[in-house]
This record gives structure tokens, C-alpha cells and sequence, in this order.
């Protein structure tokens, strides 16, 4: 991997990239309602950036199983305005190849995101209010 993607240049890349989604009139909504814990998000995320890209095995959860989750409120347009987003700030903040690395794994986990949201129903939310109860199982 490019030696300028490295763990600590993560923190500050996803801080920046979920401020603006945070205010994105698209996507925000749905992140804002969605995301309970803003610093515990940004640490997982973290985690399975790192995982991804750094090959850490530090990301633990199922990302497909919190997706499906949300799946009735997720567009294919909000995946293309997330793909911009995630465009613009690694474009900003890396060298040229590591951002191209990072939006072209991105760009992969979002068609296979888009592929299980398109031939998977949502799961049925937990009559408590908890996640689903398939989710304990995957996630």
C-alpha cells in the first residue's frame, strides 16, 4: 500500500468526510438519525478502513447486515453522492494514489452494498427497538 495511507492519517480523512456528510442535504438525514455516537462511529469506521486498506483485521462487525437495516431509506443516489463525497476528501487530504486506492475499494464495496440492498429484502426491525435479530448473528 502506498506508504502515505497509514493509520494516522485515517482519523482526520474520516472526520472531515462524515462532517460533510453530516451536512449533506441527501445524506445527512439519514446519518444523523441513523449514527447515535458520532466517536464511536468514527473509531469503527476507522477500524474497518484500516482493515480494508491496511489489512489490520481490526473491523469486526458485518457491514452488509447495517445497511440492510436501512435499506428502505438508501437510494442509489445516495451511494453516488457518498462515491463524491469520498472523491473530494481523499482527493484533498492524499497523495494521488492513495486516493485512488481508497475510491476504488470504495466505489467496489458500494456496488456489492447496492447488489445485496437490490436482491435482499430489509431486515424487519425488532418489535423492542433493537436491531434486528438476525443482527446479533452477523454483526
Amino acid at each position: 500500500m502506498d506508504p502515505a495511507l497509514d493509520e494516522a492519517v485515517l482519523p482526520a480523512l474520516l472526520a472531515r468526510f462524515y462532517g460533510k456528510v453530516r451536512r449533506d442535504d441527501d445524506l445527512g438525514p439519514l446519518f444523523n438519525d441513523v449514527v447515535r455516537d458520532w466517536p464511536e462511529h468514527l473509531q469503527r469506521i476507522a477500524d474497518f478502513w484500516s482493515s480494508v486498506m491496511l489489512a489490520s483485521g481490526r473491523y469486526k462487525g458485518n457491514p452488509v447486515v447495517i445497511h440492510l437495516m436501512h435499506a428502505p431509506r438508501i437510494t442509489p443516489e445516495m451511494f453516488a453522492r457518498w462515491l463524491a463525497l469520498w472523491q473530494e476528501t481523499t482527493s484533498e487530504m492524499l497523495p494521488d494514489a492513495a486516493a485512488a486506492a481508497m475510491q476504488a475499494k470504495a466505489r467496489r464495496i458500494a456496488q456489492t452494498l447496492q447488489g445485496v440492498l437490490r436482491l435482499q429484502p430489509a431486515l424487519p426491525p425488532d418489535p423492542a427497538g433493537g436491531p434486528p435479530a438476525s443482527a446479533a448473528f452477523h454483526g
